[in-house]
């Protein structure tokens, strides 16, 4: 569970949807944005995704998540001046086509913003664009400025990302960044990577704000106990077809196991019925595959009370602190989970004592209680 809910059964239901909006949306995109600040590799990562977000809030929701998850900046100014994220941009292909020459247009942006300057030069020839701007950032040099650097957003990243590089060098501008852009996410940063770009800051917009290839995260909202007249906890599950969707009885809680400061599984458990002894994880897809988990000293309960009786005991972290947090929590897990093609799978599945209940509810549910056979069989 992401998050757990006790209260009377009208106010939890009340705040279902809320809660599911807002954690869904916002889970998919900050985990978009750290698998993309992961490809990068260290360089950092703007989000430009307000325009083909779903509407202006949206938006907001998609720069705050982006930012958690690892990106340096937004070019959303309202999520800038509303949350305090770094805002980062270039000027429009509209500003360049507004003059007679893209010389000129060069001329009036770095006249206009003379520390602030990362000139867009794909607007008609990539190369001869470069030039400009080198020619544009001598001028800002004798004003006692320096241009930021350029902005590819079209082509061929990997080979125009070199040729820039050589044109900058030769011309003293060896400190000029290049960012690109262009509809890019992990997959196609990882390859201009490994590519041998010269590439070091990245616009990464579409594919990040609106979490292009995983649309929606299935995130759901589920009773897992009530309250008995005697104030003891019962379990409740709903069943289904689909093993997938049947839910997990309990009040649930989530331990982290630990070995010399890396993650090395999780486990679900209920907390009215706590492993006596060994800590055993059952993988829910498949329950012949177990893990000992015992003989890791080191553990975290995950789930941190919020709210309590209606009032908020929870102190509550900057977003550059929620952002560290990210950072320092994705360092715990091995590489090999990390990775973009085959990845590991990590261990996470119920404590055996919860599994053995879920399947005795399930088999209860479903008639084939010890002692009372089912009604009917097929062969």
């Amino acid at each position: 569970p992401l998050l757990r809910v006790i209260g009377p059964i009208w106010q939890a239901q009340l705040v279902e949807t809320a809660l599911l909006n807002i954690v869904n949306f916002q889970t998919l995109v900050a985990t978009k944005a750290a698998r993309v600040t992961l490809a990068a590799q260290g360089q950092p990562v703007v989000e430009f995704g307000l325009r083909r977000a779903q509407g202006i809030d949206g938006g907001v929701s998609a720069s705050r998540a982006a930012y958690i998850g690892g990106c340096a900046a937004t070019s959303n100014m309202l999520a800038g001046r509303l949350l305090g994220i770094p805002v980062r941009g270039t000027l429009a292909h509209s500003l360049v086509m507004c003059f007679d020459t893209e010389l000129e247009a060069f001329r009036a942006y770095a006249a206009a913003m003379p520390n602030n300057c990362v000139f867009l030069v794909d607007t008609y020839n990539t190369l001869q664009g470069v030039r400009n701007a080198i020619e544009v950032g001598r001028w800002l040099r004798q004003q006692g400025h320096e241009m930021i650097g350029i902005r590819l957003d079209s082509g061929d990243l990997a080979w125009l990302s070199r040729k820039a590089r050589e044109l900058l060098d030769q011309a003293g501008f060896a400190q000029a960044a290049i960012l690109a852009s262009n509809d890019l996410d992990e997959h196609l940063i990882a390859s201009l990577k490994q590519q041998g770009t010269a590439i070091n800051a990245w616009g990464v917009g579409t594919r990040l704000a609106t979490a292009f290839d995983q649309p929606a995260l299935e995130g759901v909202y589920k009773l897992s106990a009530v309250r008995g007249t005697d104030g003891q906890w019962l379990d409740r599950i709903k069943l289904s077809e689909q093993a997938a969707k049947t839910t997990n009885p309990g009040v649930l809680q989530v331990r982290r196991f630990f070995e010399s400061g890396q993650a090395v599984g999780d486990a679900i458990y209920d907390e009215q019925h706590p492993p006596a002894g060994r800590w055993v994880i059952v993988d829910p897809a498949d329950s012949t595959r177990r893990k000992d988990l015992s003989s890791f000293a080191e553990s975290q309960e995950l789930l941190t009370p919020i709210f309590r009786a209606g009032r908020c005991v929870y102190q509550l972290p900057s977003l550059d602190d929620s952002r560290r947090r990210t950072l320092e929590q994705l360092e715990l897990f091995h590489d090999g989970i990390k990775r973009f093609v085959n990845p590991h799978q990590y261990p996470a599945g119920l404590e055996l004592g919860l599994h053995q209940r879920k399947m005795s509810l399930i088999l209860k549910a479903r008639g084939f209680n010890a002692g009372n056979p089912p009604s009917e069989c097929s062969q």
